[in-house]
């Protein structure tokens, strides 16, 4: 008997399940491995990923044990469970290693069924039958990528939170569904930081091109070497949680009645930018602004057109700054507005454009009658003595009300 001859006849009496796979598929199978994995003919079987036969759970362990580089490596004994061609379950201790198989590179994968008795055939099934049923029934998301991103598994919860069926996203990158690359990177510098993540927000793309914002719980996965295999976890749709935040956070900051920032909002913001003034010494101007005889609109057409024109009012400075300047009503008919490094002559300009902007405004009452607005303003800007926001606050209140006994629908900067 020849050398080939007897190798090929001691691979088919072996007792054990053996077969040899090249790219992770299935090239050749002993008897045992049929018999084992309810084949009859051998050819129903080739060609096939081994990983149609590998129990879910068990599958990033197997896929990192296939995939090791070189040609002369093995792995040692470790328990699997595999499912048959029939839907029937068997737990085996497996060993494989690199071999060379028609010239190509291959692997061979032996095989011993510890299922040792019909009990834990029926846990297995129990197992396999719990498992599956909260895979596809849970509301959130589970999902599987390999080392390199690709998703490799992804309950059917997808297709209502995305729009995509499982097989429309297995097989992609998970970056695919990233709007922000930023999203993405920051997840996998706490994964491998951490080697999980709780809670961690992001947002997704579905698949009509709606934004969603998601929450995310995941773990990194290790190969039987301790190498960096994947990451698994639950993605959850917090839209409608975002939003009301979202919403909270406009209302706990938005004047209701003009849409600018409010009173709080606005010196929460200028007290940051003063802070900054102080530490690099830069440029920072307070204007502010009240309206002339606003009680006699009040008065005379009612608090309800009192309220549009001052709604027009704050519209109309709105269009004289820039999306750097900072706008706030800090009660009644009187205004702030922040001007970041505005010198005088620039800081200036920008106030009587105001001005005179709010003095051409022609409004109408309910009754047909027709009014105007003026603006009386005072500015003050950051100096290098100030110790706090207040100083310069004083300082602008000061010039209003300067500007007011004056004769009002002026602007006056403030006295050195």
């Amino acid at each position: 008997m020849s050398k080939e001859n007897y190798y090929a006849y001691l691979f088919d009496i072996l007792p054990v399940a053996v077969a040899i796979l090249v790219d992770g598929k299935l090239a050749k199978l002993n008897p045992a491995a049929l018999q084992l994995l309810e084949v009859s003919d051998e050819q129903l079987v080739l060609g096939r990923p081994v990983d149609e036969f590998v129990h879910p759970l068990d599958q990033p362990r197997s896929q990192g044990r296939l995939k090791k580089q070189g040609d002369n490596w093995a792995n040692a004994n470790s328990k699997f469970r595999v499912r048959t061609s029939q839907g029937n379950f068997r737990m085996l201790l497996v060993i494989s290693r690199a071999i060379r198989f028609e010239d190509r590179d291959a692997v061979m994968i032996s095989g011993m069924d510890m299922t040792e008795h019909n009990e834990m055939e029926e846990q297995l099934r129990l197992s396999e039958f719990n498992f599956r049923r909260l895979f596809e029934n849970m509301q959130d998301v589970y999902y599987r990528t390999d080392v390199n991103g690709i998703v490799q598994k992804v309950s059917p919860a997808v297709s209502k939170i995305l729009g995509y069926s499982p097989e429309e996203i297995e097989g992609r990158p998970t970056e695919a569904l990233y709007p922000k690359a930023s999203d993405r990177d920051a997840f996998k510098k706490e994964i491998m930081l951490n080697g999980m993540v709780n809670d961690f927000p992001g947002q997704m793309v579905s698949k009509d091109g709606r934004v969603i914002d998601i929450s995310v719980n995941s773990q990194a996965l290790f190969d039987d070497d301790g190498n960096f295999a994947g990451v698994e976890g639950i993605c959850r749709d917090v839209t409608q949680r975002k939003m009301l935040e979202r919403e909270l956070q406009r209302l706990a900051t938005t004047d209701s009645l003009t849409g600018i920032a409010n009173r709080r909002a606005f010196l929460e913001h200028a007290e940051h930018i003063f802070k900054s003034c102080q530490r690099y010494q830069t440029q920072m101007t307070l204007m502010m602004l009240d309206l002339d005889f606003f009680k006699s609109i009040n008065d005379k057409f009612g608090h309800q057109c009192g309220d549009q024109a001052l709604i027009h009012f704050a519209e109309t400075v709105k269009l004289e700054l820039r999306e750097s300047d900072l706008f706030g009503r800090l009660g009644g008919e009187e205004f702030c507005v922040l001007l970041q490094q505005a010198s005088q002559p620039e800081a200036m300009l920008v106030a009587e454009r105001i001005r005179a902007h709010i003095q051409s405004l022609s409004l109408s009452a309910a009754s047909g009658e027709t009014f105007s607005l003026t603006v009386s303003i005072g500015i003050a800007t950051y100096r290098p003595e100030d110790d706090r926001l207040g100083r310069l606050l004083e300082r602008s209140d000061k010039a209003l009300y300067q500007a007011k006994s004056h004769g009002r629908n002026q602007v006056i900067w403030e006295a050195c």
